[in-house]
């Protein structure tokens, strides 16, 4: 499509239907990614291309512009085949598909959005316009948002002055900030012993973490009334099995959300006393492997019976945004010019996002914004209402140009 045409609803409609009808499930993103660096080349952005991460990147604007602004989405999915098909219901037409609301529907809103504006006027208001579809965001490794930030790291590419994640909150809402995340995995052995035997079998070590880990929380959490200020814990995976050495192994997995003011090492050091009396030793004498990734932390503990380690990883710090930073102030005004008669909304979650990523190493105002009700998220009947997409596009274009008034 030449630059000068107007991105019309069907055509926006139609790059979300072909965007969610390419598989990208975490890690098998490459042919989405390719798919919609296509689609951005078609649409006269300046510069469209994969990145090394498998990034799908779009860029409007001059790259040495004075400011920059990075529109993170992300393009890979949960596993879950959802025939992807628009159906017409009492609230008008929705689109089903795995992916339509988490989050190709806010990644085709960004693409779509910036099509509008053009090439043109990201040169005649020297702003770099920046859309990124990153990989793995699904599989807690956030591989394409890490590549991003260190990309944008004011030596290779300039600080942005602005983010906007690529997340469900409803066209009229905008996410200003998500809890943070750490994820805890145990596995515990003993000698193969009759159940009959005095030794308590070894998945009740994994009883024991979960025991330990549920009273932190409730001791943690006294006075805190908001789901967003607690420290809430959930029991992913327990399982056990007899290796052929004859050891009895049982395995854990615990998923923690964060809140904003809590101290991840002061729990490690807590974790660890409980590992360290829990296997009977009388000081810590144990093997730390922090090697295998920055986010990786493994700690293993040999009692007189049990060998015990924990493993920590996917750490992510809760992040919140300024209410009253000049990109929110940007969204608000959008959401009234394109309603009227709508009052916008802000909203925190309980998950994470991307914005957990960035937020902490650039500083600048960041918040999430895109169509879709996430309580659909990862659901069999996921599913967007293309109005409400068509909103979003139209207000995430007024947003953007609203920028350069208040920059």
């Amino acid at each position: 499509m030449s630059e000068h045409l107007v991105v019309s609803e069907s055509t926006a409609i139609e790059l979300l239907h072909g965007l969610v009808a390419v598989p990208s499930l975490s890690r098998q993103e490459a042919a989405a990614s390719a798919w919609l660096v296509g689609q951005m080349q078609a649409l006269g952005y300046t510069r469209a291309f994969v990145d090394a991460a498998g990034n799908a990147v779009g860029e409007m604007g001059a790259v040495d512009a004075p400011h920059t602004v990075v529109l993170l989405g992300h393009i890979d999915t949960v596993p879950g085949n959802i025939p992807v098909r628009v159906e017409k219901t009492s609230d008008g037409a929705v689109l089903f598909g795995r992916g339509s609301v988490d989050a190709k529907g806010p990644l085709a809103t960004f693409v779509g959005a910036v099509a509008k504006l053009g090439a043109q006027w990201a040169l005649d208001h020297n702003i770099r316009v920046v859309v990124v579809g990153a990989v793995e965001e699904e599989s807690a490794s956030s591989k394409g948002a890490r590549f991003i930030r260190d990309r944008f790291d004011g030596l290779q590419a300039p600080l942005p002055v602005a983010c906007i994640i690529g997340e469900p909150s409803s066209w009229q809402r905008v996410t200003l900030g998500y809890k943070g995340r750490i994820l805890v995995e145990l596995e515990a052995s003993q000698p193969m012993a009759h159940t009959a035997g005095p030794d308590a079998g070894v998945a009740i070590v994994a009883v024991d973490l979960w025991n330990w880990i549920s009273a932190y929380a409730a001791n943690f959490n006294q006075a805190r009334d908001k789901t967003f200020e607690q420290f809430q814990p959930s029991l992913r995976g327990l399982s056990t099995f007899t290796d052929a050495a004859m050891h009895d192994h049982v395995t854990a997995n615990v998923g923690i959300r964060l809140p904003l003011d809590f101290d991840v090492e002061v729990f490690k050091t807590q974790i660890t006393s409980w590992a360290i009396e829990r296997v009977g030793l009388d000081a810590a004498t144990y093997v730390s492997d922090g090697s295998l990734e920055p986010t990786f932390e493994m700690l293993s503990f040999a009692g007189p019976l049990t060998t015990l380690t924990l493993r920590f990883h996917a750490h992510e710090q809760a992040w919140r945004s300024d209410r009253n930073s000049f990109l929110v102030r940007s969204f608000l005004s959008a959401i009234r010019q394109i309603d009227a008669s709508v009052r916008p909304t802000f909203v925190v979650k309980s998950g994470t996002s991307d914005m957990n990523v960035v937020g902490p190493a650039w500083h600048c105002p960041i918040l999430a914004y895109g169509p879709g009700d996430n309580a659909l998220d990862h659901t069999p009947n996921e599913h967007v209402n293309l109005a409400e997409y068509w909103k979003a596009v139209l207000v995430l274009e007024q947003a953007l140009r609203n920028l350069p008034d208040l920059l």
